[in-house]
Parts: structure tokens; sequence; C-alpha cells
């Protein structure tokens, strides 16, 4: 499996699922293919985590979530990453474009968190379904990028972070 075929897997899931139901429909669907697919999906999928791992999408994050933990920021990459190669590819570009995402725009006036832990495990849940056995621990390697020390300030500080994240901060009142 490759990026493009995982893109499609997640693109077929949102096209049959409620936005909550994204990961649970994917793992579904990916149960469907070949052991070796199921696990090389696992690696794609932590080579997206890895590729996502970039402190100003962390700064976006904080201010969508109202704070982010180590975890936090994993389960709001599960999140965007159930929003499909489009968004996940924008936020990376410029995570202020965040601003624009329905999702996001929701979270502001209601108040809701955007993660989904469960999207970090769609392989794991995928390969259990199709063979009755855990994923194997080999099936994957992630190793993280050092996060940019430009972006190395507290998220907390509302100045600096609507000088870097300005349409984020408007919709957020940072």
């Amino acid at each position: 499996m490759d990026k493009q075929t995982f893109w499609k897997l997640i693109e077929t899931a949102r096209a049959d699922a409620a936005a909550d139901e994204v990961a649970a429909r994917a793992a579904g669907l990916l149960a469907l293919r070949p052991e070796r697919e199921i696990a090389a999906a696992q690696q794609v999928l932590w080579d997206l985590l890895a590729e996502s791992y970039r402190a100003p999408l962390w700064a976006a994050a904080y201010l969508i979530n109202g704070g982010c933990s180590d975890d936090g920021f994993d389960y709001f990459r599960g999140w965007l990453l159930t929003q499909g190669e489009a968004a996940f590819t924008a936020a990376l570009a410029d995570p202020d474009s965040l601003a624009d995402h329905p999702a996001v725009r929701e979270a502001a006036t209601e108040g809701v968190e955007l993660w989904d832990e469960s999207a970090l495990s769609i392989a794991w849940r995928a390969h259990e379904a199709a063979t009755g056995r855990e994923l194997p621990a080999d099936s994957f390697t992630i190793s993280y990028p050092e996060l940019d020390p430009a972006w190395s300030f507290d998220f907390d500080d509302a100045a600096e972070t609507a000088a870097r994240l300005p349409r984020l901060s408007a919709l957020f009142d940072a």
C-alpha cells in the first residue's frame, strides 16, 4: 500500500460514513485487503503522522482544542487524517488555513475538541478483523523529525500566536 491508495481508502470511508465513523469505516474497508497491504497501511499511516509532526500544526491544534498535550497532538493529527488528503495537505502547508475548515469553524462556535484516537489504529483493527491476530510490531517504524525551534514559544502567548496564526486566533479569540 502506498500513500495514494491509503488516501483513496480514507476518501471512500468518508463517503460511506458519518464524520465520527471514518476511522472505523476505513478499518473495515482495509480488512478486506490482503494481509500484507493491511500491514503496509500502518507504515503509511505512521509516515503521515511523522510528516505532520510540525510545531506550526501543533500550535494550531493547541488553539483549536484549547490546549494540546503530546497525546492530544497525536489524536488531533488522527482527526486531520480522517478529513482526507486535501485537508491534510492544506493544513501542513498552512496550518492557519484550518480556519476555513467547516469542522474547525463548528468547533469554534460549539466549543468541541477535534481529535480521533481511533484513526491511529486503523491498520491494527483491520489486521485483527482480517486475521484474528494483532498486527506484528515489526510492521512499521516511526521516526519523528525535530520540531522547528523558531516555533518554540508558549502557545498560551496570545500575541505571538495571533502573529503566527492570525485567522485561527481570531476564530478562537486567542
